[in-house]
């Protein structure tokens, strides 16, 4: 069990979370499709809602109040100890600050910045609040990548702020793929360049059991899937939720153990 106790290192992806215009609606699609149950965070706090897998939290659902709301993304969550000192960083490095730093109760600190390819994200400060408790198990958060149209950026902002080495990957050879580590050598994602790309965005992971046992659900619930197909690193597919916001589920290769 890949569980988390204490703040992750600069830049590791640490929380993420979604707003919805429907939070019944959403808690019934993401229960069935991922096995999630929730925690309903009280009026005052926009009933900030807890994902829960085994009592530990994994993500957060957050009603969208803007009525003229038409896209829903799930958001992304770096990891700093000093959120004010990274956005600095991040401003000076070509990024926009979106979210001025915030304190959120005794929970932690945040901001949301956008980068120099349009890719926005935000940046946790732990305290009481670390972020997901548990990554990389089944219906968990597994991986976060950046698909852009103009990675030379991206790759020249992530490397300044976070201190990333910057690494081609030979397993997918024809796609411009970057993996991000940090300096301590631990993968914490991938900047993809696809020319095609309509915009530039982080996408999230979730591992599971069996993809297609997962877009079946997904299809039953609202939702609407890609047919899995199989990649070198396991079985994906691409998700939408009932309200447009797209996520991605990866599963081990049939017959090979996870």
């Amino acid at each position: 069990m890949s569980a988390v106790t204490t703040n992750q290192p600069l830049g590791t992806p640490t929380w993420i979370d979604l707003g919805i215009p429907d939070l019944d609606r959403a808690m019934a699609f993401y229960g069935s499709v991922l096995g999630w149950e929730f925690d309903i965070g009280p009026e005052e706090y926009g009933r900030y809602t807890m994902c829960l897998l085994g009592g530990k939290k994994v993500a957060a659902l957050m009603p969208n109040l803007d009525e003229n709301a038409t896209e829903f993304w799930w958001n992304v969550y770096l990891a700093t100890d000093d959120v004010d000192a990274t956005v600095a960083r991040s401003v000076a490095a070509g990024g926009a600050l979106l979210t001025e730093p915030m304190d959120i109760a005794d929970q932690g600190r945040m901001a949301i910045v956008r980068d120099p390819s349009g890719a926005q994200f935000g940046l946790w400060q732990g305290r009481a609040h670390v972020g997901c408790e548990l990554v990389n198990e089944p219906n968990t958060l597994l991986r976060n990548d950046l698909v852009t149209p103009n990675p030379g950026p991206a790759r020249e902002f992530y490397a300044a702020v976070f201190d990333f080495t910057l690494d081609g990957n030979d397993d997918l050879p024809g796609v411009d793929f970057t993996f991000l580590r940090r300096p301590d050598g631990h993968e914490i994602g991938g900047i993809v360049g696809d020319p095609s790309a309509a915009a530039s965005s982080w996408g999230t992971l979730f591992q599971v059991v069996d993809s297609d046992v997962v877009v079946a659900a997904a299809r039953a619930g609202g939702g609407t899937a890609d047919d899995p197909t199989d990649m070198p690193y396991g079985r994906t597919a691409e998700v939408t939720d009932p309200f447009g916001a797209k996520f991605t589920v990866g599963s081990p290769l049939r017959g090979v153990q996870g």
